[in-house]
């Protein structure tokens, strides 16, 4: 009997939402957590997002989408919301190292680079998805190799479609 692979996906949401806007459309978050688990076999997909109390709406989506959500307080500079979670995704992913077979990095920021490297050396990695071509680091698309995907690929797929009402 063959064993069940567990892969978990780790969503850097600040990388994806803001790559998403410069692309022109928009991402259905429940579409794309269904893609996760049938193409990459997702059991768990982690997203990091910089906690603001009025988006609470935005959170209960994301987790009735399936999505589990960890927090980061964010501050404001100079009128600027900082909540920089890259540091949180990687502890996570190490933290939940020995619980998944393949991890799925969703993101095309450069500081991932140690991270994807690691899980790639060893056999941890399934897949570096960016969200395209010019919003992934170079030294990304380096390390992940063809572990590497782009989100703009999948606009069919997974763009928000408004339903049409009668």
């Amino acid at each position: 009997m063959q064993k069940e692979l567990k892969h978990f996906a780790f969503i850097d949401s600040q990388n994806l939402y803001f790559g998403m806007k410069r692309l022109g459309w928009n991402l259905d978050y429940r579409r794309f957590r269904v893609y996760l688990k049938e193409k990459y076999q997702v059991e768990k997909a982690y997203m990091f997002v910089g906690f603001l109390p009025a988006n609470n709406g935005v959170y209960s989506f994301l987790q009735e989408a399936g999505y589990i959500l960890i927090f980061k307080p964010v501050l404001e500079i100079d009128g600027k919301i900082k909540g920089n979670c890259d540091s949180e995704l990687v502890l996570h992913t190490m933290i939940e190292y020995p619980n998944y077979q393949k991890a799925i990095i969703i993101s095309g920021d450069g500081d991932f680079y140690c991270l994807v490297k690691y899980l790639s050396e060893k056999n941890k990695l399934g897949k570096v998805l960016a969200v395209s071509n010019g919003d992934c680091s170079s030294l990304l698309k380096k390390v992940a190799g063809q572990h590497l995907s782009f989100i703009s690929d999948l606009e069919d797929k997974l763009s928000y479609k408004k339903k049409n009402t009668p």
